[in-house]
């Protein structure tokens, strides 16, 4: 069954406006992490998910879809940096932990704080109008979304 006219004219907006939104506004937060921050893009994303939870190098190898040498060499340098610590796991000695030092959340609110300053830039041109109607669509996105979760 194809999609009523309406339905299928959203999805070519959808097309049309969110991937090209989301990849402008991660290419412009790996810039700033690589360029005012010293760090790989290997970096930010480690420390990325640590922040978000995924806290071994296993874990992160899996999350990022690269090997674990790689992951471990972005750690170790993180680690030297002073952005990410190890800590022993408190119930298997063998395993190791990876959480943000009070540097590294520093860093990744410095990252962001500047992604958001781009985007409101972008932001800002639009009429009043043009503001409640898109944060109405974008609640209607996250909605029909995390309803397909469910």
């Amino acid at each position: 069954m194809s999609p009523s006219p309406e339905v299928g004219e959203l999805i070519e907006k959808f097309w049309e406006s969110i991937p090209p939104a989301w990849r402008e506004t991660r290419e412009t937060i790996r810039r700033i992490a690589i360029e005012q921050f010293d760090m790989t893009v290997g970096q930010f994303q480690v420390l990325r998910r640590i922040r978000k939870g995924v806290d071994t190098v296993s874990d992160l190898a899996e999350a990022n879809r690269t090997s674990r040498p790689a992951v471990s060499k972005a750690v170790e340098a993180l680690v030297q940096k002073g952005l990410v610590a190890r800590l022993p796991d408190a119930h298997d000695r063998r395993q190791i932990r990876l959480v943000l030092t009070d540097e590294g959340n520093r860093l990744l609110a410095a990252i962001y704080n500047q992604a958001e300053a781009w985007l409101a830039e972008r932001f800002e041109p639009l009429s009043s109008a043009e503001r409640t109607a898109l944060l109405a669509a974008m609640d209607s996105l996250r909605r029909i979304f995390e309803e397909s979760r469910s």
